[in-house]
């Protein structure tokens, strides 16, 4: 005999699997991890403060 299936919670299931694999994708293309993040955002603020730090002074 055949398993009994519920539709409902069947289409669910379904519905939450593509959601998840589409959000591990858009992790995989877009996502970066916290210290990727900060580290980025040091590099930027050194740069601009050595850019800073070289400007000329005009009055």
């Amino acid at each position: 005999m055949a398993e009994i299936v519920n539709l409902r919670q069947a289409k669910k299931q379904a519905a939450r699997k593509a959601a998840r694999s589409a959000a591990d994708a858009n992790a995989a293309k877009f996502g970066r991890t916290k210290g990727e993040r900060e580290l980025e955002k040091a590099r930027a603020e050194k740069a601009a403060a050595h850019l800073d730090a070289h400007r000329r002074e005009t009055d």
